[in-house]
């Protein structure tokens, strides 16, 4: 009964999103699933129907363990996310405003507690919500001809979905401040320079060296991986006292898993483990 509900759920995903399309990998890739945000019309902004459609694949991927690494894109070679979809603001009212901030944090709140590794491909434009998004995620690869930026001001609005929380502890206070206050759109090649992005590739190499750290990262014990993140996220904003309590209790989680027994056999053994998740 569960294999079949899963069945019917990836059949969902592959055939009945409107704005998602979702590929769990195969082969070689096991472990990996792409999710491609699909509005290529417009530059894959952002809507409401695509935040909700989001939001159910992040809940069901995060009882699937056996998905190890979640990579996300956008449609075409133009556009990660070009941002909020900006017909929606013209009427909204404060109380409106609100709901519509909430509600997206929400998405990238499950998004960034997420157990999987995750990753962003900016395969072009990923401005105010799509960079919030990006944000979202355990770290950022880019093509070299992306474009980064929280431009609200523009609109006469601030970043609502997380940005001027997670991009000032990502690159700085002042960084950040500097970036929101003024607009400005940047480079991959100045958001590598700030921190903002890890890496930048040629656009026709983006996905290969994406999928060559995602297939890595899927090879290692996923619990390992989730006890790592976890330390990290928890750990980040409090003492150091503290976070080091949390550090020892990751640590001895992963005592507990078979995994952590076959890493050890395998190093003594000189040969490479065969992590089952377990």
């Amino acid at each position: 009964m569960v294999e079949k509900r899963k069945e019917d759920f990836m059949t969902t995903l592959k055939h009945d999103f409107k704005h998602l399309l979702v590929e769990e990998k195969t082969g070689d890739l096991s472990g990996i699933i792409l999710v491609t945000l699909h509005r290529p019309e417009v530059l894959n902004a952002m809507n409401r129907l695509m935040l909700e459609e989001l939001k159910e694949v992040l809940t069901w991927l995060g009882e699937q363990l056996h998905l190890r690494v979640l990579i996300l894109t956008g449609s075409g070679d133009k556009a990660f996310v070009a941002g909020a979809d900006i017909s929606q603001f013209e009427k909204m009212t404060p109380a409106e405003a609100i709901e519509f901030a909430t509600f997206g944090q929400s998405v990238f709140n499950l998004l960034e507690g997420l157990p999987q590794a995750t990753i962003a491909a900016l395969n072009g434009y990923a401005l105010g919500g799509g960079s919030e998004l990006a944000l979202a995620c355990d770290f950022i690869y880019a093509a070299r001809d992306a474009k980064l930026g929280q431009p609200e001001v523009n609109l006469g609005i601030v970043p609502g979905y997380g940005g001027t929380q997670r991009l000032s502890r990502l690159i700085g206070k002042a960084m950040a401040k500097e970036l929101i206050f003024s607009g400005k759109i940047i480079s991959a090649e100045e958001a590598l320079r700030i921190r903002w992005v890890n890496a930048v590739f040629e656009g026709k190499d983006l996905m290969a060296e994406v999928y060559k750290t995602a297939k890595l990262i899927a090879s290692m014990a996923p619990r390992a991986v989730a006890e790592s993140k976890k330390a990290i996220e928890e750990g980040y904003d409090i003492s150091l006292g503290s976070a080091l309590e949390l550090e020892c209790d990751a640590f001895s989680a992963t005592f507990g898993t078979q995994d952590q027994k076959e890493g050890a056999r395998a190093f003594l053994e000189k040969r490479s483990p065969k992590f089952t998740g377990r």
